[in-house]
């Protein structure tokens, strides 16, 4: 589909790839896709507005150009005294690393993500990535803290001794070592993972939305609270997925060897 800007020329593109499939482009090509004001004010108003459209399950976040997927913050912005506006009350950095989501989000890896950019694609719930990708944080190479989730996500997302790696020398590893060391869910050739991303993302929209946003809202959480307490936490989403017509309907599809059909209620 064609893709619709949020704003004249816009540094987000929104497009939709199907019925229940979104794509979010960061559209500043010629700056490396590079955080400014206006892109975080317009990814944060982005993720608002699929979050209240119901019909979206699964959205793709992508890069135009193939310089880069994204080489963090502007530093034209940051010299300009502009940092703070790099960051958004409700989404912090870029509008996006800190944003309460309940849709699966895929990023989808086709060059570069570096320092910010990295921390983008580490906000959300996995990366699929070309063998053009590499993943850094260089911050400290420039006296600089990766304070927008690298140092708290990254460690988590791979073996603790690759993290402190990246995070001490600043130097980034190709896509086809972050995929063994689990980072990328999935590895294709140049040119690929969108298509695969999308692929992923339909296969997520056609399972039961409620149940998948109730199953994420947990899943979430497994590095922040106890044993018990996610317990808990599953047995109240499965009460209130139990009230719900779509609970009903997925045993009924399988007994009647017939598709479901979800109204997401």
């Amino acid at each position: 589909m064609t893709d619709r800007a949020t704003g004249p020329d816009g540094e987000i593109l929104v497009s939709r790839e199907g019925a229940h499939v979104a794509r979010v482009t960061l559209n500043r090509p010629a700056q490396a896709n590079a955080v400014s004001p206006r892109l975080a004010i317009e990814l944060e108003a982005a993720v608002a507005a699929l979050e209240a459209d119901d019909s979206v399950v699964a959205v793709v976040l992508s890069a135009a150009g193939t310089r880069a997927f994204c080489a963090g913050a502007d530093l034209k912005a940051i010299a300009a005294g502009q940092r703070d506006q790099l960051y958004t009350e409700r989404g912090g950095f870029a509008g996006f690393v800190q944003a309460p989501r309940t849709k699966f989000w895929i990023a989808c890896v086709e060059a570069p993500a570096l320092a910010g950019g990295l921390e983008i694609a580490l906000a959300c719930d996995m990366i699929v990535a070309s063998t053009n990708a590499t993943f850094g944080l260089p911050e400290v190479q420039r006296a600089l803290i990766a304070a927008a989730g690298g140092l708290a996500r990254l460690p988590r997302r791979v073996p603790r001794g690759l993290a402190l790696e990246m995070i001490a020398t600043g130097e980034a590893v190709t896509a086809t070592r972050a995929h063994a060391a689990g980072l990328v869910n999935h590895l294709t050739p140049s040119g690929e993972a969108f298509y695969k991303a999308v692929a992923v993302a339909e296969r997520v929209a056609a399972n039961a939305p409620l149940a998948v946003a109730e199953s994420l809202a947990v899943a979430r959480r497994a590095d922040d609270l106890t044993e018990a307490e996610l317990f808990a936490l599953s047995r109240a989403a499965a009460d209130r997925n139990y009230r719900t017509q779509d609970f009903a309907e997925g045993p009924r599809a399988f007994i009647e060897k017939r598709a479901p059909i979800w109204v997401g209620a």
